[in-house]
């Protein structure tokens, strides 16, 4: 089974995909955003593409654990995803997941042209990671 993880921005979608091993979070693509109509209809077509029963959606949080603004258009974001979509829809903290990412692609040197472009989906993979991290261990 696969998963398909969103790092939802107000300008682009972060996309990121596991194997169907649920052992490897890998990039996928960035979706850039027009209305919720379509950035959910592209989300579900990637989803359907890739035969994933379930999606991971970062949930914005402040350091302190609060709530942030974007909360609740996350949360719009994820009502419309949940009458459309079959499969389990997950939370995942995704605090610093897109400071991680530009810090990971400045170490290895990538140009800030193109990390504005990968940058999105490069945190969908952290958090993907993160989830099936602790799904591994849950396991265990």
């Amino acid at each position: 089974m696969t998963v398909l993880a969103l790092d939802l921005g107000s300008r682009r979608i972060g996309v990121a995909l596991s194997d169907p091993s649920e052992s490897f979070a890998l990039p996928l693509a960035v979706i850039e955003r027009t209305n919720l109509r379509s950035d959910i209809a592209r989300v579900l077509s990637l989803a359907q593409d890739h035969s994933a029963s379930e999606l991971v959606v970062g949930d914005p949080l402040r350091l302190t654990g609060e709530r942030a603004s974007a909360s609740d258009a996350v949360d719009r974001f994820i009502a419309k995803l949940e009458r459309e979509f079959e499969g389990k829809i997950h939370r995942v903290d995704e605090r610093l997941t897109t400071a991680q990412a530009t810090r990971t692609l400045i170490e290895a040197n990538v140009s800030r042209s193109r990390r504005k472009r990968v940058v999105d989906k490069v945190a969908a993979t952290l958090i993907l990671e993160t989830f099936l991290s602790r799904r591994g261990r849950m396991r265990s």
